[in-house]
């Protein structure tokens, strides 16, 4: 039965990868100044469209690695590496980056596919040493393509995507803090109703679930609200 659950989770995250890909695309193919600051620090609407691209080739060699066994490494030089080709394509015309998201789009979708069948290796290894079960290769994706379409900063947020959808990236996102060495005490309250506690759950904040999972991801308070207090730091990187 476990196996029947899973091979049912990566065929809907193949199917919300495909829907929220179209969805960026349709952005992509819209943009007029790829100069224009994005939501990442540092990054200009052509960064995170490169750094796009680039992903789905990082994640393309994972899911090569998962049915073959042939280990690869995500991005060839590491973080340095992922680095150069980000800042080499960041500067490209509109219509150039488009078609590159397109193309790296296209060229990872049947490899995706191919974690539906037999697999060599259980598990893969993300950039940094982070060790991540081949399966969940497409839920990976689908969160970089959602996340990144609203850093764009080009009229898609948070607020567009699936309320289901939100709560799976909201429950990832507390996932990861959980894992830090020192998780801030919070209890999330969303608008809708639901409710996540992260280590003593000391720290009420609410808001709708685009408000919390933008300030989870992306340090943005403008969608929350915290009942006594100030709102506390959250660690970089979770």
């Amino acid at each position: 039965m476990n196996g029947d659950r899973e091979h049912d989770r990566l065929a809907d995250d193949l199917g919300l990868l495909a829907e929220e890909t179209t969805r960026l695309l349709d952005t992509a193919q819209s943009l007029t100044d790829p100069s224009a600051a994005s939501l990442c620090e540092g990054w200009s609407r052509g960064h995170v469209a490169t750094h796009l691209a680039r992903n789905a080739e990082a994640i393309g060699r994972l899911a090569d690695w998962a049915v073959t066994g042939t280990p690869h490494e995500m991005y060839p030089g590491g973080t340095e590496g992922r680095d150069r080709e980000i800042e080499a394509g960041a500067r490209r015309g509109v219509d150039t980056l488009a078609e590159d998201l397109a193309d790296t789009a296209a060229e990872l979708a049947p490899r995706l596919a191919a974690l539906a069948g037999p697999l060599a290796a259980d598990e893969v290894e993300l950039r940094g040493g982070y060790l991540l079960p081949s399966t969940r290769l497409p839920f990976t994706r689908l969160r970089e393509v959602v996340y990144h379409h609203v850093d764009l900063d080009a009229g898609f947020s948070f607020a567009d995507v699936d309320g289901d959808l939100l709560c799976r990236f909201v429950d990832d996102a507390v996932s990861r803090l959980e894992l830090g060495r020192h998780p801030p005490a919070l209890r999330l309250l969303s608008d809708e109703g639901d409710s996540w506690a992260v280590g003593d759950a000391t720290t009420s904040v609410s808001g709708t679930r685009a408000g919390l999972l933008l300030w989870l991801a992306r340090r943005i308070p403008d969608g929350v609200r915290v009942q006594d207090g100030e709102l506390p730091s959250l660690p970089r990187g979770a």
